[in-house]
């Protein structure tokens, strides 16, 4: 099954230490088993644009939909057996220290 992890920043996290941030064993190790997928940075909030239709109306703002001080930095999409793998993967994520993942199935058509 495919899970998306959408990473995200958390001031309740522990403060970022590069010397932690070992982002690239993480991506080795999932590469190595054909779980990792897909995945990115993503652009940073003020680089964001909302798109609504409300009443036939298009409705384009700057920035996110919600204000709120959590974004989403990044995501992956990877391929685990059940939730409790995907789980795993997130935990040894290095952003699951330093901010926060959201696991998210996905919803094929």
């Amino acid at each position: 099954m495919q899970y998306v992890l959408f990473v995200c920043t958390d001031p309740t996290g522990e403060p970022y230490d590069p010397a932690g941030d070992d982002i690239e064993a993480w991506f080795s190790a999932l590469d190595s088993q054909g779980k990792h997928l897909f995945g990115d940075r993503l652009r940073p909030v003020e680089d964001a644009t909302t798109v609504r239709v409300r009443a036939g109306e298009r409705l384009v703002t700057d920035g996110p939909f919600a204000e709120t001080r959590e974004w989403i930095a990044g995501f992956d999409v990877v391929e685990a057996a059940d939730l409790d793998e995907a789980i795993g993967i997130a935990a040894a994520h290095p952003m699951a220290r330093f901010g926060r993942i959201e696991i998210r199935p996905t919803w094929p058509l």
